[in-house]
C-alpha cells in the first residue's frame, strides 16, 4: 500500500461495518497478523465462549460420520446427515463465525448472538460455500496450484455474505475484485498460519485453540483492511467523476 493509499483511507461508510477503535493499517500480512492478535486479547473471552458454542453444535456431525465409519448398514445413512448437517448448519455457522471474528478485527461492540447474523441471510451463505467449494475442487483437480489461487481469490466470500449481505454470485465476484492485488497476501497468511497452529499444538495442545482464534481474527483483519483501501479509493475518485 503506497502513501497515497494510505493519505486517501477513510471511515468505513454505513453498511458497509466501520472499525469503531481500531485506526486503519495496510492490507498486509504483519499488519492484519499484528492487528489480529492486540484486538484477539481484547475480545478473548467472548471469541472464545462463540467458538465453545460452535464446537457444541458441531458435535452431532462427528458423531454421526465417527459411528458411520464402525457401521455397515446404516453407516451410509448417517455419513448422508451428517453431510446435510454440515451443509445446512455447520458450514453457514462457520460464515458466521468469521463474521464475528470480524467484528472483533475492527473493534465493534461483539456478542453471542453475532455468530447466528449468517441467518439474516441464510440460503446465500449456504449457496455461497457449496459453489466456492466446487471452485476450489474444481481448481485442485487442474493441477492443485489453480485450486490454491482460487481458495485466496475467493477468501473473502464469507465477509460480503455475511458483513455486506451480499448475494452468492455478487460475493464472489466481489471477492474476486477485492483480492486483486492481495492474492499473494492471502496465500502467505495461509502459509503463516501453519507454524502458528503448529505452536500452538507445541503448547499443552490446548494453545492451538487461541492460535486458531488468532489466524481468523488476522484474515479478519486483512478483510477489515482492504475494504477501507476500497472505500478510501472511492472516495478520492468522487470528486473526479463529479
Amino acid at each position: 500500500m503506497n502513501q497515497t493509499d494510505m493519505n486517501t483511507v477513510t471511515p468505513p461508510q454505513a453498511g458497509m461495518g466501520g472499525g469503531r477503535g481500531v485506526p486503519p493499517f495496510p492490507p498486509g500480512v504483519i499488519s492484519s497478523y499484528r492487528n489480529g492478535w492486540h484486538q484477539l486479547w481484547k475480545y478473548i473471552l467472548e471469541l472464545f465462549v462463540i467458538g465453545l458454542i460452535f464446537l457444541f453444535i458441531a458435535l452431532p456431525s462427528w458423531a454421526m460420520s465417527s459411528t458411520a465409519e464402525k457401521m455397515e448398514c446404516a453407516g451410509a445413512m448417517l455419513g448422508f446427515m451428517s453431510l446435510i448437517y454440515s451443509l445446512l448448519l455447520l458450514n453457514p455457522l462457520e460464515y458466521g463465525l468469521d463474521f464475528a471474528h470480524l467484528r472483533a478485527a475492527r473493534g465493534d461492540k461483539l456478542e453471542i448472538k453475532d455468530m447466528f447474523a449468517v441467518f439474516q441471510n441464510y440460503w446465500h451463505a449456504v449457496l455461497a460455500n457449496l459453489l466456492v467449494g466446487v471452485i476450489i475442487l474444481i481448481g485442485v483437480i487442474f493441477l492443485i496450484v489453480p485450486g490454491i489461487i482460487f481458495a485466496c481469490k475467493l477468501a473473502f466470500v464469507p465477509y460480503l455474505v455475511v458483513d455486506r449481505k451480499m448475494e452468492t454470485i455478487e460475493a464472489v465476484k466481489k471477492s474476486w475484485e477485492m483480492t486483486r492485488g492481495h492474492a499473494v497476501t492471502v496465500f502467505l497468511m495461509g502459509l503463516l498460519a501453519i507454524p502458528i497452529i503448529l505452536l500452538g499444538l507445541i503448547c499443552l495442545v490446548v494453545g492451538v485453540i487461541p492460535a486458531a482464534m488468532w489466524v481468523q481474527t488476522a484474515f479478519a483483519s486483512l478483510y477489515h483492511a482492504v475494504s477501507l483501501e476500497e472505500q478510501g479509493q472511492a472516495a478520492a475518485a468522487a470528486p473526479a467523476v463529479s
